[in-house]
């Protein structure tokens, strides 16, 4: 698959994410990459043999204070892994699609300040992600 192909994947993935949550998005970059570094690995105690297929990094929105983003401040970041999705998918352009929107949902959720245990129940709930 192709990085642009990918990067289309990821771009569906975001349209597909309801209005009310895409307005609340401030000054945070989705972009992709082939996989995840040694130190974004390392960082977030994923253990040998393990990868990351998504990656949120910032200040999550519940934790801002009411001088956050009075100055200069570099966007969150949310990073969807290439090689980690592919190889999870097997091969399977369907279950691909599905991986790269679960990873997308997923990394979203962490920006609003769920941890994973209280995303995989919103998950089971139907992807509610508001408070």
């Amino acid at each position: 698959m192709t990085d642009e192909r990918f990067e289309q994947l990821v771009s569906e993935a975001i349209e597909m994410i309801p209005e009310r949550f895409l307005k609340k998005l401030d000054n945070v970059a989705i972009v992709t990459a082939l996989r995840p570094s040694k130190e974004q690995l390392t960082k977030n105690h994923v253990k040998e043999g393990s990868t990351l297929l998504g990656l949120y990094e910032g200040v999550p929105l519940i934790e801002r204070g009411e001088f956050y983003g009075t100055g200069e401040i570099l966007p969150d970041k949310i990073t969807i892994f290439k090689k980690p999705i592919m190889d999870e998918s097997r091969g399977d352009e369907t279950v691909l699609k599905d991986i790269v929107r679960d990873t997308v949902w997923h990394e979203i959720a962490h920006y609003f300040g769920y941890d994973d245990t209280e995303i995989l129940i919103r998950e089971h709930e139907g992807r509610n992600f508001s408070r």
